[in-house]
């Protein structure tokens, strides 16, 4: 990543001819662009876009989102691509600025372009011009060059290599009546070769009903994921999280609230060195909108959760993880596995253990309850359902973690490995758990207790 990027605002005024109107309709749209180093004319620079489509009559939407290339000596085009909502369906504007050496003013201030609905149809064609008179200046005085901090949670972390898998999702819980709320999207890339895929799910665990779900995809690669789209180049972190899984659909902002959490080792996350690797943007989220489905819809509020990401070369032989958010900024991250590698598979589960707790995390160094010291005194972990735990003592502290799955609210889904083999999941996002926290006082004492109900998110696979 560049230490510097680019970030601009952009107003352009026009109007639109639909296919079945024979009146233009005006359009307004304005636009913030944040692009990740900076914009120089001589190469290709992608950029995000966010901000508001005003048609007449039509639309105004101040959540649209999309992509802008600014290539005007590479390949002569600036192109956008921009998503809006009218009356509930997406809608694109895909328009591009073809940049001509002898009118480099004109071909530059104008924007022919064509809109379709979410079904691919030409909705109809229109042009779009930047207003010099009175939009040159505050659109050059406008242009920032902000410091780029180094972010594991930007774009796909795959290299083009066969064997791996990318996971992103995201894990909340509606506060008005504990509903559990969870997204998946995931990359395979095979290793006999064979074209990349990305497919994933939506899931609800309702308090008082069976749990709900649905998948979506195989899809050809590129295909961005749900957390990839930021709702304001000036907010740091905060996402939006769009799309559809069957009858279901889904528009949330996340806005963190916590630090980056690396439940695996920073160098082990950014090198790949094993075999699989997670780590959280940020340690707790919360989220805000709206999950669409055939029994209504779910209006969330300051929902808290978090978002995260996992990269290697596929699925454990055996797993566990939790996800508890234990309130005031406290969280516990848990991921204990037994690997698929000859060697490794005949080791008890190791334990990656996270607890960021008044804004410190232990224990401090992220292998330590993996290998413990010198191979000794390793947390442990007892897989199984509907109950599993997980025990380990660094320093002067122990922790105990138990975690309840009750069977009415785990859902069992089915994983295919980049080499073709299957795992199943059994996961719940309304599991219950007990974290205690002792210190050596003389002798064991509770130092912290926390208990979850309905409230946990957990997992165990196999194979």
């Amino acid at each position: 990543m560049s230490p510097r990027g680019t970030a601009f605002s952009e107003t352009m005024l026009g109007t639109v001819h639909l296919a079945e109107e024979s009146q233009a309709r005006p359009v307004r749209l304005d636009l913030r662009v944040r692009a990740d180093r900076l914009v120089l004319p001589h190469r290709t620079t992608h950029a995000r876009l966010v901000g508001r489509v005003r048609i007449w009559g039509l639309a105004d939407d101040a959540r649209a989102t999309g992509e802008l290339e600014i290539s005007p000596v590479a390949r002569r085009r600036i192109r956008y691509r921009l998503e809006f909502d009218v009356h509930g369906r997406r809608h694109t504007l895909l328009g591009w600025k073809s940049i001509t050496p002898g009118r480099p003013l004109r071909s530059m201030t104008r924007l022919p372009y064509t809109l379709t609905d979410e079904d691919g149809r030409d909705l109809g064609h229109g042009v779009l011009r930047f207003p010099l008179a009175t939009g040159l200046v505050p659109f050059l005085a406008g242009w920032r060059f902000p410091r780029q901090s180094r972010r594991d949670d930007d774009g796909s972390r795959w290299d083009g290599a066969a064997g791996r898998t990318e996971v992103w999702y995201t894990t909340l819980t509606d506060p008005s009546d504990g509903t559990g709320v969870w997204l998946h999207h995931e990359l395979v890339a095979p290793t006999d070769g064979s074209p990349p895929r990305v497919h994933g799910w939506v899931a609800l665990f309702p308090p008082a009903g069976p749990v709900e779900h649905a998948r979506y995809g195989p899809l050809p690669w590129p295909a961005d994921p749900p957390h990839s789209t930021p709702v304001d180049p000036s907010v740091p972190g905060e996402r939006r999280l769009r799309g559809t899984a069957g009858p279901y659909s889904w528009d949330l902002t996340e806005r963190p609230t916590g630090k980056p959490l690396y439940t695996f080792p920073r160098w082990a996350w950014r090198h790949g060195v094993l075999p699989a690797a997670q780590m959280l943007p940020a340690a707790t989220s919360r989220y805000a909108g709206t999950l669409t489905g055939p029994g209504g819809v779910l209006h969330l509020d300051g929902a808290p959760g978090a978002s995260a990401r996992i990269y290697g070369h596929g699925n454990a032989r055996r797993w566990a993880w939790l996800h508890a958010d234990l309130g005031g900024g406290d969280v516990l991250e848990v991921v204990a596995a037994v690997s698929t590698r000859p060697l490794l598979r005949r080791l008890p589960p190791l334990v990656f253990l996270r607890l960021r707790r008044g804004g410190r995390t232990w224990p401090r160094r992220a292998l330590r309850p993996a290998v413990g010291l010198l191979g000794l005194d390793r947390f442990r972990a007892e897989l199984g359902l509907p109950t599993w735990s997980v025990t380990g003592r660094a320093g002067l502290r122990r922790l105990r973690v138990t975690v309840h799955q009750p069977e009415a609210r785990t859902l069992a889904m089915e994983y295919t490995d980049p080499d073709g083999s299957r795992a199943v999941c059994r996961n719940s996002e309304a599991a219950d758990a007990e974290v205690v926290l002792e210190r050596w006082w003389g002798r064991w004492r509770d130092e912290a207790r926390w208990v979850l109900d309905g409230t946990a998110h957990a997992e165990v696979g196999d194979r």
